[in-house]
């Protein structure tokens, strides 16, 4: 019998919005619901009553209602949501007008800044009219190539009230890059920045602005804001003006909200582009709205009085999902730069200054707190902080067992995993029931995922796929560029047929209903056939004090396929001959002889997506002799340098 890390007292139960809701739907569907397994069956059994009951229940507001909730429901992909409703996304976000706080920007320790909810709309409403007067209509693309500031946010909340089409890069990646992607929509406004701060040091991005806007010639106007200097020379970006000067002047304006179908584009995010140029995958405003909500309510208790801080750029779809909270007219402490700049507490000064409440981040910087022995709960006074979300990459039982010990023991630890095709989660926590270590607490309401083994099977105890069998609204719309539809279903539909194949290798495990995630399927390892999760080893080499990083990986090899393993050292250890013989020992036991690497070898540099997920793919490529097509995808492209200069090692 597994002992849970953490259980909700009567009271947290009592107090959460989950519950709140529970009641709701008991009363108008006749039920009883009690726990969340209940909640969740009726959830995907009774797909159009649940969504209609989380469309009352965040209090969505449309001025015109839905004909019926979902019409063909059976059309996977193609099903459409709440025909006949007329919203806007950004209208939604701004209902909320007092002097709350809104934002808190914190950018390392050089910059903070605050906005209240009177504030914010009176600015979105100054630029919506700016964005009209310059003939930006519903279905436009605008683009913002910025650090995570608060101009940001009210460039996407302007664009998406007068309909148009958000689409962002974070100022860390390269121009190419930023074209690769924002390119290929065509946007007619690029909204991006003077420089950025980063480990202490400004860096101009007036150059690679330059290069983006001359590399995509529908661009109608370039509007540059200030950070990192205070006056900016404009003159080699053809079309540019200062963020202020573009706003509407004088008295303010009323923001009017174009009132659109809910299926009308409001984001188009971008696949990894690992493996070739990125996916341009288009979702509606209705479906990211109302998924949205629905995890931050009821997954994450979002509550008006939070303040809710995620560690993210607005390259990941963190930051689209963060946005979301003002939705709920929480506070959003929005942070630019690196969070260990200029130590490794200054994440958990702002958690302690800021006092916030619900506050996320990746599973490498949990992991790296621990490599580096830090005791956040300690050293800083984190009474306020209440939930900690996690997500982008799988975390260990010991990172779990890790947040307990050393950062607080009564929170919610909410693991989260999903993607940017959803802009959303397949599964999540829920703070009405017991967090397990290394498990995700259970499927997200409303998605009908499954573990499908070899033959199309669901299975559960084992590691297997994980698919999701049924329709949800954030679904993309269709991809940029494929009239035909025929990326969107390569993408997920191709081995399945209507079945959502999502790429991750996971176990749903049946004592708990627990789901345990292993990696990318595409980079699942196969010894001598056994198919092995990189997360397995990841789960084991973890805890190793001596490491910082790992990345592992299968190679072709003489007929078969072995195991790399590959370490960044932390400060002040070497890799040895006995540290390696403990690597494979603790792997053959608590493993199998087939987990054990045959080589291991030590890396400056692990490489990373934007996304801050491990990129097995590209060193897998690498040591198969095959090219890496895109570099501009990785937030450390130079990482792969060293993995193409001991190629010829490998190949022995």
């Amino acid at each position: 019998m597994k002992t849970p890390l953490w259980v909700p007292s009567e009271a947290w139960i009592r107090h959460a919005n989950i519950t709140r809701f529970m009641e709701q739907v008991n009363r108008k569907y006749g039920k009883e619901f009690k726990t969340y397994d209940d909640l969740y069956q009726w959830s995907v059994d009774a797909i159009p009553d649940f969504w209609a009951a989380v469309w009352e229940f965040a209090e969505i507001r449309a001025s015109k209602p839905y004909d019926r909730v979902v019409e063909d429901l059976d059309r996977f992909p193609g099903t459409q949501w709440f025909p006949g409703a007329r919203l806007n996304f950004a209208e939604n976000l701004l209902r909320y007008r007092d002097d709350h706080p809104a934002f808190v920007f914190r950018g390392e320790d050089r910059k903070t800044a605050g906005m209240t909810y009177a504030e914010l709309y009176e600015k979105v409403a100054r630029l919506a009219k700016s964005l009209r007067d310059l003939g930006i209509r519903p279905g436009d693309r605008v683009a913002g190539y910025m650090p995570n500031m608060i101009e940001t946010a009210v460039a996407m909340l302007a664009s998406t009230s007068v309909g148009a089409t958000w689409s962002s890069c974070a100022t860390d990646i390269g121009a190419q890059a930023a074209l690769d992607r924002l390119g290929q929509i065509e946007p007619k406004v690029l909204f991006t920045v003077n420089g950025y701060y980063y480990k202490g040091k400004a860096f101009s991005s007036l150059n690679n602005a330059a290069e983006i806007a001359r590399g995509i010639p529908s661009l109608e106007k370039v509007v540059v804001a200030t950070y990192a200097d205070e006056a900016p020379d404009l003159s080699a970006i053809p079309k540019a003006i200062l963020f202020d000067d573009f706003l509407a002047g004088g008295t303010a304006p009323a923001l009017e909200f174009e009132q659109l179908p809910f299926d009308h584009p409001v984001y188009i995010m971008f696949s990894s582009g690992t493996t070739g140029k990125p996916k341009c995958m288009v979702q509606g405003a209705g479906g990211v709205l109302i998924n949205h909500l629905k995890e931050l309510l009821l997954h994450t208790d979002l509550k008006r009085q939070d303040k809710i801080f995620y560690i993210t750029t607005c390259s990941w779809m963190m930051w689209n999902w963060l946005l979301s909270s003002l939705g709920v007219g929480a506070t959003v402490v929005l942070y630019d730069g690196n969070p260990m700049y200029p130590d490794e507490g200054a994440v958990w000064r702002i958690l302690q200054d800021e006092k916030v409440t619900i506050f996320g981040t990746s599973a490498s910087f949990i992991n790296h707190m621990k490599s580096q022995g830090m005791t956040p709960g300690r050293d800083y006074d984190l009474a306020a902080l209440r939930a900690i979300s996690q997500t982008g990459s799988p975390l260990a039982a010991e990172g779990f067992e890790y947040v307990y010990r050393e950062i607080k023991q009564d929170l919610h630890f909410n693991s989260i995993s999903g993607g940017t095709d959803i802009n959303g989660c397949f599964a999540a926590g829920n703070p009405i029931s017991p967090v397990y270590a290394g498990e995700l607490q259970g499927p997200a309401l409303g998605m009908k995922i499954k573990a499908y083994d070899d033959k199309g099977r669901p299975v559960t105890d084992e590691q297997a796929e994980l698919v999701c069998e049924a329709p949800a609204p954030s679904m993309p719309l269709y991809f940029w560029n494929d009239p035909d539809g025929k990326k969107y279903h390569d993408a997920y539909f191709d081995v399945y047929p209507n079945v959502w194949r999502h790429g991750d290798y996971i176990v749903i495990h049946k004592d708990t209903g627990g789901i345990t995630f292993y990696g990318r399927s595409d980079a699942v390892l196969k010894p001598s056939g056994v198919r092995i999760g990189t997360a397995e080893v990841y789960n084991i080499i973890d805890p190793f004090e001596e490491i910082a990083d790992s990345l592992v990986i299968g190679q072709n090899y003489k007929g078969d396929q072995r195991i790399l393993l590959f370490v960044r050292m932390a400060p002040g250890h070497e890799l040895t001959d006995e540290l390696k013989a403990r690597i494979k020992k603790t792997l053959r036991s608590k493993a199998s002889p087939r987990h054990v690497p045959a080589l291991i070898m030590e890396v400056p540099d692990i490489p990373y997506t934007l996304n801050m997920k491990k990129v097995e793919s590209a060193v897998t490529n690498i040591v198969n002799g095959r090219p890496v097509t895109n570099r501009d995808a990785l937030g450390n492209p130079e990482s792969l340098d060293y993995y193409e200069s001991i190629l010829p090692e490998l190949e022995k």
